[in-house]
C-alpha cells in the first residue's frame, strides 16, 4: 500500500510538472528568499524552485506589469474565470507568494502591463496607457504610499511608450525604462531622462547591489549588456542562441547574487549561476524543462 501511495504521488508531481507551460510570460521575478523564480504566465503564477517546475497555489490569474521586492509581490491583470475580482484589477499586493492578494488601487480602471517596484523601498512606477480616477493624464506615474496617491511625472527626453520599466533596489529616485529608441534612466523621480543606449531597447534590470544596470536590446540580433548605473563603459555579455528573438526580462537572485535570470519574447528562460558568463535553458518556447 505504501508503495502504492508513493508511486501515486510520484505520477501526481509528474503530470503536475508537466502541466506548467508558459503560455505568456508577463514578468520575471524571484521570492524575497531566492528560493522561488517566479513567472507569470497568463493562466496563473508559474514557480522554479529546486530545478523542478510547479504552479503557484491560489488563483490562476491572468497577471501583468508583475514586479516583486523583498517582502511582497504586486500586480495588475485580469481575473481568472470563475474568480470575484473585478477586472481589470488596477493594482494588487501578495504577501504570501501569490496565494491570496490585497487589493490597493484602482480596481476596475486600469490594468498596467509596464510596472517596476523598487527591492528595498516602497516606490512603485508605472506607464499608464489611459487616464484614470487617480491619473489625468497618461505616461509615468509613482506611489510611494502602495497606491493610495500617485504623482505624474514629465519623462523629458523620452517621445516613446516603454517596453519595460525597473527602479533602483534603494533610490526611489532612480528609475529606468527600455523604449524603442533606446535605454533610459533618471535620477529625479522620472522628471527628465538621460539616453544611455541609442538602440532599440527591450528589458532593463537595476542589479541588487544598486551599482550596475543590465538592459537587453535589439538590432538585427539580440544584446544583453551592464552598463554602471551612474554611466560608463558598456560590457557586452554572451546570450545563449537566440533566433528572431530578444531579452524581455532580467531578474537576480537575492539569495545568490551570482544567479540571474532571462527570459525572452519566445517564451525562452535561461539560468546563468556565474554572473551571466553561461546560460541554462529551464523553458524553452514555453516548454518547461
Amino acid at each position: 500500500m505504501v508503495r502504492y501511495i508513493l508511486l501515486t504521488l510520484c505520477a501526481f508531481a509528474a503530470a503536475a510538472h508537466a502541466e506548467v507551460t508558459l503560455v505568456h510570460v508577463h514578468g520575471l521575478s524571484y521570492s524575497g528568499g531566492g528560493k522561488r523564480l517566479m513567472i507569470p504566465s497568463h493562466f496563473g503564477l508559474a514557480i522554479y524552485e529546486n530545478s523542478k517546475w510547479s504552479k503557484a497555489p491560489g488563483p490562476e490569474h491572468d497577471y501583468m506589469g508583475f514586479s516583486a521586492t523583498a517582502s511582497h509581490i504586486y500586480s495588475s491583470g485580469h481575473p481568472a474565470q470563475g474568480s470575484d475580482l473585478v477586472n481589470p484589477f488596477g493594482l494588487l499586493r501578495s504577501k504570501d507568494g501569490g496565494k491570496t492578494w490585497d487589493k490597493l488601487a484602482l480596481e476596475g480602471e486600469s490594468d498596467f502591463h509596464v510596472m517596476a517596484t523598487s527591492w528595498n523601498t516602497n516606490a512603485i512606477y508605472v506607464w499608464n496607457a489611459q487616464p484614470n480616477s487617480r491619473m489625468k493624464q497618461t505616461g509615468l506615474h509613482y506611489t510611494l504610499n502602495e497606491g493610495f496617491s500617485w504623482t505624474r511625472a514629465a519623462a523629458k527626453g523620452v517621445q516613446e511608450n516603454p517596453y519595460a520599466l525597473a527602479v533602483h533596489p534603494d533610490d526611489a529616485k532612480t528609475v529606468a525604462l527600455a523604449a524603442p529608441g533606446g535605454i533610459y534612466v533618471s535620477n529625479d523621480s522620472g522628471e527628465a531622462f538621460a539616453k544611455l543606449f541609442a538602440g532599440q531597447g527591450t528589458a532593463v534590470f537595476f542589479d541588487l547591489d544598486g551599482m550596475t544596470l543590465w538592459y537587453g536590446s535589439f538590432d538585427g540580433q539580440p544584446y544583453l549588456a551592464q552598463v554602471p548605473a551612474k554611466g560608463g563603459a558598456v560590457r557586452q555579455l554572451t546570450l545563449p542562441p537566440l533566433t528572431k528573438d530578444a531579452v524581455s526580462f532580467i531578474a537576480q537572485n537575492p539569495a545568490r547574487r551570482n544567479e540571474y535570470a532571462i527570459a525572452t519574447f519566445n517564451r525562452n528562460v535561461y539560468l546563468s549561476k556565474d554572473a551571466g558568463r553561461t546560460w541554462t535553458a529551464i523553458a524553452e518556447r514555453g516548454e518547461t524543462k
